[in-house]
């Protein structure tokens, strides 16, 4: 490996990182690379962690059989954020794994590099080591390419590596010195990937999907709104007050589990959550018609009730707490962009139909519906053959009575 290798890969691996080239394909083509320069890699590990609310990091596989996966997501590795999470047994056992490794060993002394024959005295000090040697490796190289504290961000604070040979005399001085100088670089195209995917999960996660999309595609300026046909959602959980004022310990986990319902059912239906207030969710579903955005806010409502049903099922088993959600849906126009400060702005839908989705969602605890939809959402294509109407009544802040509408049982 001379000189024009270095230049040539340093070269690619900038460019690589700039394009915004997936981590997968940056870590297969960088081992490819090497050892058609020399370099006799068998195996390579790399991974980062991430600021999203499921998993704690990316795992990058070269070497692997052909049905392996390049890529795995793996969950929550301190004591802590596994209970926190209520994490499956494998995470748990992923996490006991993590601890007994060369990485975490290397965490702990501040090494950023770390050298094994692989033998029985390496096993027995890293037990994963076994399963390197059982796959013929004879050698093993563990990097850390740390952040500045300033780059660090969460508990991404490195591009974690590790490399593996199956020559017999293992790594040479000479293959050990091109892995840590080139590792900088490699570090730098993963952080590079890495830190715009997370950019966009923390949009999504924050914003929601498409309001995430559009400020990234830009759409930052103060008051800057679009005005949309939409249907809103706005839902919230019967007697969370009351909950909360009787059992406390229970809110944080009582509202996750609620939310994992009815946002579930809402992307998967389509739609896209915007707000989640206390108890509340404020949701649209857009659509070239009308009729198309009705019925999938019609059949995610339908979907929201069967997962809250069977979630009542499973914490009554437990002896938790259980609620139902009430629902409101409307239809008509919003104003869809950014309102606030200078220094803090929201994108969300304003606009009367908000405010009158919100107070018929209200009214479900006068009319004891679980599901209300205004008359404008009834009268949308063939909405009206699965509906059935309660009444009319006054609505707060709006000008004459509305007929509400509710599910029909037998449609």
């Amino acid at each position: 490996m001379n000189e024009t290798f270095f230049a040539e890969l340093s070269a690619w691996l900038t460019q690589a990182g700039l394009a915004g080239t997936p981590e997968t394909d940056i870590v297969s083509g960088f081992c490819d690379r090497c050892v058609a320069a020399g370099l006799p890699l068998a195996r390579a590990i790399m991974f980062v962690d991430t600021l999203h609310p499921v998993h704690e990091g990316r795992l990058f596989r070269w070497g692997l059989g052909p049905t392996e996966s390049p890529l795995l997501e793996y969950g929550r590795t301190s004591p802590d954020a596994l209970a926190a999470s209520g994490s499956e047994p494998q995470d748990v056992d992923a996490a006991r794994r993590w601890r007994t490794s060369p990485h975490y060993h290397m965490l702990q002394t501040g090494d950023s590099f770390l050298r094994r024959r692989l033998n029985a005295t390496a096993e027995e000090e890293f037990p994963l080591l076994a399963d390197f040697r059982a796959a013929g490796m004879t050698d093993y190289v563990a990097i850390i390419s740390r952040f500045a504290p300033e780059g660090v961000i969460g508990e991404m604070d490195g591009v974690y590596a590790s490399w593996a040979t199956r020559a017999p005399d293992g790594f040479s001085d000479g293959h050990l010195a091109a892995l840590q100088r080139i590792a900088p670089y490699l570090a730098l195209a993963i952080k590079s990937v890495s830190l715009a995917r997370m950019t966009g999960t923390l949009m999504e996660t924050y914003l929601g999907r498409d309001a995430g999309r559009r400020v990234l595609g830009g759409r930052i300026v103060r008051g800057i709104a679009e005005r949309i046909d939409a249907v809103v959602w706005f839902s919230d959980l019967r007697g969370f007050t009351r909950i909360t004022d009787t059992a406390p310990k229970h809110a944080i986990p009582l509202l996750n589990d609620y939310a994992d319902a009815i946002v579930s059912a809402i992307h998967e239906h389509g739609g896209d959550v915007l707000k989640l207030i206390g108890d509340g969710t404020l949701a649209i579903f857009t659509a070239e018609d009308r009729e198309h955005a009705c019925g999938a806010a019609l059949a995610a409502a339908v979907a929201a009730r069967a997962a809250v049903a069977e979630l009542n099922r499973l914490r009554a088993a437990d002896g938790k707490p259980a609620t139902e959600m009430y629902l409101g849906l409307h239809v008509g126009e919003v104003f869809y962009g950014n309102v606030g400060s200078r220094e803090r702005l929201d994108f969300t839908v304003i606009g009367p139909a908000v405010n009158e989705a919100s107070r018929i969602a209200a009214m479900c605890r006068s009319v004891d519906q679980p599901v209300l939809m205004s008359s404008a959402f009834a009268a949308v294509g063939g909405m009206k053959r699965r509906l059935v109407s309660v009444g009319r009544y006054a609505l707060r802040g709006v000008a004459h009575p509305q007929e509400l509408f509710t599910l029909d049982s037998d449609a």
